[in-house]
């Protein structure tokens, strides 16, 4: 891989890896989560709609493809964005990390339901249930109070990354990556823009959390999508899907070292299992998936295991 490969590589695990630290710094200001959706949804369609209208074609692909994009918009944008951020009101930012890497775990279960004929085998299996081991190890000590809705919301987030993007490859496959994403931000926006008015802040947050915004419009969400797909260009689609490996750990780090949360033992196993389950469950899939399904000028997520959070 090129120089410009490994910079880009480096610069999707980060990106990747920081929104549920941004989440978590708003949600803490008191912020309503559907301001933060919207918030979210709207900086990134204002910069990538000029871009997909710059292409040509936009309005025809919105009319041939509006069912599986709603159905797409829905469970990728609309519900996952919701809540994964109500639930950062009661988890930890370094939680809500690893949990959304069972996004791939989930991913290879379903694709069972949408034509995927390959056998599991042992490997697969085995990083299945060690997967799923990791999420348990994570999960049982917030199983009281609060928390259990908030372990909930998640695993909802969860099912709906592993599930649209399975809808988009079997439907959307066609589609430009721009064609898709812009217009379902831009609808996520207006869907939550009532909500977002209603909760607004008397107050200006602070400077922090107006940059934890922008930041998750900007560069989460707009920025993110471009540069996948200019990695997935220099690397290839195999190389560019190991990113999913690499957030987790950028996840729990930066919880620890910007918002003090604890690095405790079962934080250490749980993530230990839940990346040998993934790099176990999805070996051999991989690179498979994006080369019978996609081309680089299509959707970044075409195989469910790189995850928008």
């Amino acid at each position: 891989m090129t120089a410009r490969g490994w910079l880009l590589f480096s610069l999707m695990g980060v990106i990747w890896g920081i929104p549920y630290l941004l989440i978590k710094v708003a949600v803490d200001a008191d912020l309503s989560p559907s301001m933060v959706v919207f918030t979210r949804c709207a900086l990134g369609a204002a910069l990538l709609l000029p871009f997909a209208l710059r292409q040509g074609g936009l309005t025809r692909t919105v009319r041939a493809y509006w069912r599986p994009m709603l159905a797409f918009a829905c469970i990728e944008i609309i519900g996952p964005w919701f809540t994964l951020t109500d639930a950062e009101r009661h988890l930890s930012s370094s939680t809500a990390g690893l949990l959304i890497a069972g996004v791939p775990i989930v991913g290879v279960v379903l694709a069972r339901y949408f034509g995927d004929t390959e056998k599991l085998g042992i490997r697969r299996l085995t990083g299945l249930f060690l997967g799923l081991a990791g999420v348990g190890v994570l999960t049982v000590p917030h199983l009281t109070g609060g928390d259990a809705r908030s372990l909930g919301e998640v695993l909802l987030t969860v099912l709906g990354y592993a599930t649209a993007p399975l809808i988009a490859a079997k439907y959307m496959k066609d589609i430009p990556s721009l064609h898709l994403t812009a217009p379902c931000l831009a609808l996520a926006a207006l869907v939550y823009a009532p909500a977002a008015a209603a909760t607004w802040p008397a107050k200006t947050p602070s400077a922090s959390v107006l940059a934890a915004l922008a930041a998750l419009g900007v560069i989460c969400t707009a920025v993110a999508f471009v540069a996948f797909l200019e990695l997935i260009k220099e690397a290839g689609p195999t190389r560019a899907t190991v990113i999913t490996y690499v957030n987790p750990a950028v996840a729990v780090a930066a919880g620890a070292l910007f918002l003090g949360e604890d690095l405790t033992p079962g934080i250490a196993v749980a993530f230990l299992l839940i990346l040998a389950g993934s790099v176990l469950a999805t070996a051999g899939q991989v690179g498979r998936a994006r080369r019978v399904t996609w081309s680089p000028r299509q959707t970044s997520r075409a195989d469910g295991r790189v995850e928008s959070p």
